[in-house]
């Protein structure tokens, strides 16, 4: 175990920063200030997608940002998924092309952010909070489970995520969402909530590995030491936060 820690010590330490960082807004908790650090956070991953998708269409980023803006005044941010897929079938009914490339960056990370937000305009801080547990749980859980006992592959998609890992993180990530969850929610739902989206999370990460091999790179970028891209470090969330916000729509109100 403590040579698993002393290898992961760059890993830890931006993991840190980023925690501090989340805390920071989260006590804070302003609905410019989260929707301005949601809307960063997902224009950086936008970028990232791009490479991944092979696409140097600058007019992703004014779709993606002007639907961002719509966003913090509109009551139901996740229905503006629609308008990305509008846009996309109008440009496809112009050119007669299907452009893949121009098309799932507006997917993939966008609407992702588009149900974190709603996540956080309907259940409040509380519920990113929540979310940010079960993920992290099932990532930190995943990988030093793996590093200690996994020796069964999970997945060709990723091949050094192993089975017991992926146990392990599930498992760890499903009773810290359970301890830490809302107090207001029913010990059943938040077991249910918590173990989907921990599945969620893993589900998600597979995609981004699923995504960069088919680009063939080791990350989506270098902005986070230890750690890789933005989409490295947040497509645990891009899957679990929508699972999230449909589950408590589905269960709570």
């Amino acid at each position: 175990m403590l040579e698993i820690l002393k290898d992961s010590n760059e890993r830890i330490r931006t993991g840190v920063i980023i925690a501090v960082v989340v805390v920071l807004i989260g006590i804070i908790n302003s609905k410019i200030l989260t929707w301005f650090f949601l809307g960063g956070v997902m224009m950086v991953g936008v970028s990232e997608a791009m490479k991944l998708f092979k696409s140097e269409r600058n007019l992703i980023y004014l779709v993606a940002g002007f639907i961002w803006i719509l966003a913090y005044f509109y009551p139901n941010p996740q229905d503006l998924v629609f308008l990305s897929i509008l846009f996309f079938a109008s440009i496809l009914a112009y050119t007669k092309t299907f452009d893949k490339a121009l098309f799932l960056p507006l997917l993939y990370p966008l609407v992702s952010y588009l149900f974190l937000f709603s996540l956080y305009l309907s259940f409040g801080m509380n519920s990113l909070f929540w979310l940010l547990v079960i993920v992290a749980g099932t990532d930190i859980g995943a990988y030093f489970v793996g590093r200690s006992i996994g020796k069964r592959q999970f997945c060709p998609t990723s091949p050094k995520k192993t089975l017991e890992g992926v146990f392990g993180g599930v498992l760890i990530a499903t009773i810290l969402g359970v301890l830490l969850a809302p107090s207001t929610y029913e010990i059943q739902t938040t077991l249910f909530i918590s173990f989907i989206v921990a599945i969620g999370s893993v589900f998600g990460d597979l995609f981004e590995s699923y995504l960069k091999r088919e680009a063939d790179v080791k990350d989506s970028g270098n902005l986070l030491p230890g750690h890789g891209g933005i989409l490295d470090r947040t497509d645990g969330y891009l899957f679990g936060g929508v699972l999230m916000y449909i589950f408590l729509k589905l269960l709570i109100i």
